[in-house]
C-alpha cells in the first residue's frame, strides 16, 4: 500500500480534515508519512496518535487517488501499530473502553435508547443531540410476514434498531410490495465496524465470525436467500470487505467471500425494481403528491467512497417524482464517521455546521441520507427532519 502512493498530494484537495485544518499531518499524504515512519522503526509518540485519531475514515482520498492507494487498510494498520507503542490517557482509554463495552451491544442499546428518551427533556444539551427527536413517523411501523418465494435477509445492525426502528421496517414493508419477503436472523449483531476503527481488531473478527455463523443456514438449499440487504452504509462497506478481513483465517475465508458477495446496499436491490416502484407511485390515489416533498441529500461516504455507489439514491428518488437536491460539498464527509463525533467533537461539529448551511441552501422540507450515524449527526444539529431515503419510498408507495 506504502508503494502504490506516489505522494502526488491530490488527496488533499478532497480530505475534510485537511481542509479545516491545513496541516500536512491531518492529510491523507501526510499520515501516510507518517505510517511509513513507524513502520521503518521511527518510535510513535502521542502526536503521530493524535494525527492519525483525526482521520474520519471517510475514504474520500481513495475516490480522489489516481494510483488507487488503499488508504483505509493502511489506517487500520498504523493505528494498530501505534496503539502498540503509545498509551492512552486514561479519561482516553476509559471513553473508549465505554464505547467498545456499549454500543456494538444490540441487545444492550435498545433499553439504554428507551431510558435515554424517556429522560431526554432532563438530560445535558448535547446528549440531547445525540438523540434524534422521535414522532409518529420515526416509530416503527408494521414488518409485514407475508411469505414470498424472493427473500433477502438484513443486518439489523447495533445502534439503529434502538434509534430510528422504522428504517428496517419501512425497507421490509417496501420489499414486500415489491414480491421479498425480508428476513432476520435473531442471533446477527454488529458488523464489527466500530470495534474495527477503535483499533480492537480480534474482537471485530469474532463479530465478523458471529454474523457468518448466524447467516450461514440462509445461504444454503432451495430456499437461501438472494442478497444481505443493508440499510447502513456504515455496516455495508463492512461487510463487502468481510472477505478481506479473514482471509487468513482457514475455516472463515471462503464463507467471508460468500457473505461479501452477497452483500447489496438497499440502494442497490430498488435500482432493479425501479420501473415497478415508479408504476406504484402512478397507479396511487395521491398521484403527484410525490412532487410536492423538496428534499435534500447527503450521499454518506460509506457510500459513495467506501462502497463506491454514486447516483443510485438520488436517480430512485428522482424517479418518484421527488424534487431533490445535493449540496455543493456532496463529496464531503459531514462528520459523523462512527464514534468520530464523540471522541473529535470539535472537528465533527465544524463539518456538521458546513454540511448543514448547504444542505439547506435549498430550503427543503426534509434532509434524507443512507446511514444511521450521519442521521444522528446532523440533526443534533438542525430542526429541519432528517430520515433515511427508504422510509420516505415507504411513505409515497404507502
Amino acid at each position: 500500500i506504502l508503494q502504490a502512493c506516489v505522494h502526488c498530494g491530490f488527496c488533499t484537495a478532497t480530505c475534510p480534515t485537511y481542509q479545516l485544518l491545513g496541516d500536512e499531518r491531518d492529510g491523507p499524504r501526510g499520515r501516510i508519512y507518517l505510517i511509513k515512519q513507524v513502520l521503518e522503526g521511527a518510535p510513535a509518540t502521542a502526536r503521530t496518535q493524535t494525527h492519525l485519531d483525526r482521520c474520519l475514515t471517510c475514504r474520500n482520498c481513495e475516490t480522489t487517488c489516481p494510483s488507487g492507494v488503499e488508504y483505509g487498510h493502511l489506517l487500520d494498520i498504523g493505528r494498530k501499530v501505534v496503539a502498540q507503542q503509545v498509551q492512552r490517557p486514561w479519561r482516553e482509554r476509559t471513553l473508549r473502553q465505554l464505547l467498545l463495552l456499549t454500543l456494538p451491544r444490540p441487545a444492550l442499546m435498545k433499553p439504554l435508547f428507551a431510558l435515554a428518551y424517556a429522560l431526554r427533556p432532563a438530560l445535558p444539551r448535547v446528549l440531547q443531540q445525540k438523540l434524534p427527536p422521535r414522532d409518529a413517523s420515526t416509530r416503527a411501523g408494521i414488518w409485514p410476514d407475508r411469505p414470498h418465494a424472493r427473500k433477502m435477509l438484513i443486518l439489523e445492525g447495533c445502534v439503529q434498531p434502538g434509534m430510528a426502528p422504522n428504517i428496517n421496517a419501512a425497507t421490509a414493508r417496501v420489499l414486500d410490495k415489491l414480491g421479498v419477503q425480508l428476513l432476520r436472523a435473531p442471533k446477527a449483531g454488529c458488523c464489527g465496524a466500530l470495534r474495527q476503527h477503535l483499533s480492537a481488531e480480534q474482537a471485530a473478527l469474532q463479530d465478523m465470525r458471529n454474523n457468518i455463523d448466524a447467516w450461514w443456514p440462509y445461504l444454503q438449499g432451495r430456499d437461501a436467500v438472494e442478497a444481505i440487504v443493508m440499510t447502513a452504509s456504515g455496516c455495508g462497506v463492512m461487510l463487502k470487505e468481510y472477505g478481506y478481513h479473514l482471509a487468513h483465517d482457514a475455516q472463515y475465508a471462503a464463507k467471508a467471500a460468500r457473505v461479501a458477495a452477497l452483500t447489496r446496499d438497499i440502494s442497490e436491490v430498488l435500482v432493479g425494481f425501479a420501473p415497478q416502484l415508479q408504476q406504484m407511485v402512478r397507479a396511487s390515489s395521491s398521484f403527484g403528491a410525490s412532487a410536492e416533498i423538496k428534499l435534500a441529500y447527503h450521499p454518506p461516504c460509506t457510500l459513495q467512497h467506501g462502497q463506491q455507489l454514486r447516483g443510485q439514491v438520488e436517480s430512485l428518488l428522482r424517479g418518484l417524482g421527488v424534487t431533490l437536491s445535493l449540496p455543493c460539498d456532496s463529496h464531503t464527509c459531514c462528520g459523523s464517521a462512527g464514534t468520530y463525533s464523540v471522541l473529535q467533537p470539535e472537528l465533527a461539529n465544524s463539518l456538521r455546521a458546513n454540511k448543514l448551511a448547504n444542505l439547506q441552501a435549498s430550503g427543503p422540507d426534509t434532509i434524507v441520507t443512507a446511514n444511521i450515524g450521519c442521521i444522528a449527526h446532523l440533526q443534533g444539529g438542525t430542526a429541519t427532519p432528517v430520515r433515511h431515503w427508504i422510509e420516505l419510498v415507504a411513505r409515497i408507495i404507502a
